[in-house]
């Protein structure tokens, strides 16, 4: 039940980000673009168990969030429309097909007109996998969602893509892009 509610919480979250473009441009313009990253990056986290490229412009954003949790990561742009979250969940011996099931679910609630793009299973690097590409809608905007379940050390890993779906086939591709380089250990 746990990782359920943070599998809610993780939407809520990107939906939440999606929502605060309107009031983005003002923030991005105060801020003059001093936390962007100009080029791409690798980031690693639980202790080089998982890396992955963050793409050029997003930067390191766990510490603006009042919900910031140690086990989670928010990586995003200055608009807020763009981010990557990973949260290192709990051990669990539940199949990743099912807990992708479940959100899939749960998204589909929250959003009647959610399209499911794909929901497959996948390898990275190695490492079974679970992908779960959708397209979601909030206050009359649409973004492209790649969620990434996996295991690493019995631990379930989530990384969640966000992008803005104005353009869906550069979404995905860059979606793509971010998960072919995801390496766990």
């Amino acid at each position: 039940m746990r990782q359920l509610t943070k599998f809610l919480g993780i939407g809520l979250l990107v939906v939440g980000l999606a929502a605060c473009d309107q009031q983005s441009d003002k923030a991005a313009a105060g801020d003059n673009g001093a936390s962007a990253s100009t080029s791409t990056q690798t980031v690693s986290l639980m202790d080089g168990k998982l890396s992955f490229n963050l793409p050029a412009g997003m930067s390191d954003k766990s510490g603006k969030l009042g919900t910031q949790a140690n086990n989670m990561h928010v990586y995003a742009d200055e608009s807020g429309q763009r981010a990557i979250i990973v949260i290192e969940g709990d051990a669990t011996n539940e199949g990743l097909n099912v807990m992708t099931q479940r959100l899939e679910q749960q998204q589909r609630n929250r959003d009647p007109q959610l399209q499911v793009v794909t929901n497959k299973a996948i390898t990275l690097k190695g490492t079974p996998a679970q992908q779960l590409d959708t397209v979601i809608s909030a206050n009359n905007q649409t973004a492209w969602s790649s969620v990434v379940l996996a295991k690493a050390e019995g631990k379930l890993v989530t990384l969640q893509i966000t992008l803005p779906a104005d353009n869906q086939q550069q979404a995905q591709t860059q979606a793509e892009n971010v998960i072919n380089t995801i390496t766990l250990k």
